[in-house]
């Protein structure tokens, strides 16, 4: 592509100075992941994505996992309602799960991904509710009142959150507890 005035070449010198300051380390890291095609997405195309790779998941696992049928959580599984918010990694390291509600559900399973781990924490409403709803608001600071956010890197996490998952190991340990009795 050729620029056809000096102004827009100049433009674009500044984009390219600008684009140095940003890891390329971190593109390539990426674009040899398994996960690298998810990077190429929008970012409400990346929010149903999540939710379909924790509701197939859980399917994976034998849970039974259906739509709520209401914005108020995005799917059932065993019965509970679950939340599901899905981060990509950041370039700092941490993950950032965006948009937290106080909204009709019992769990918030946050969902993580970097270019060669996986992550994910089942987050009780309690648990949110005591640590991040109302507390850690996403737009205006501590005293937003319509979304909060949680951020963090994986390994780093405060205790209340530890409990709640990390690896992917521990958080499939977590759904495997709320599995139904299977009655004769």
């Amino acid at each position: 592509m050729s620029l056809d005035d000096a102004l827009s070449r100049r433009f674009a010198e500044i984009t390219e100075e600008i684009h140095g300051l940003y890891s390329a380390a971190d593109d390539e890291e990426w674009s040899s992941s398994p996960f690298g095609w998810i990077k190429t997405k929008a970012s409400r195309t990346v929010d149903a994505i999540g939710e379909k790779l924790v509701s197939a998941w859980c399917d994976d696992l034998g849970l039974d996992v259906v739509r709520t049928g209401d914005t108020e959580a995005d799917r059932l599984v065993e019965g509970h309602r679950v939340e599901i918010k899905f981060s990509t990694r950041w370039q700092n390291g941490e993950y950032r799960f965006q948009q937290i509600r106080d909204q009709r559900y019992d769990f918030l399973f946050a969902l993580g991904l970097s270019p060669s781990s996986v992550h994910g924490w089942m987050i009780p409403k309690s648990v949110l509710l005591e640590h991040v709803i109302g507390q850690m608001g996403q737009h205006t600071g501590a005293g937003a009142a319509d979304t909060d956010w949680l951020a963090g890197v994986p390994g780093e996490e405060p205790p209340w959150l530890r409990a709640c998952g990390g690896s992917l190991g521990d958080v499939t340990v977590i759904l495997e507890t709320l599995r139904r009795p299977v009655r004769d």
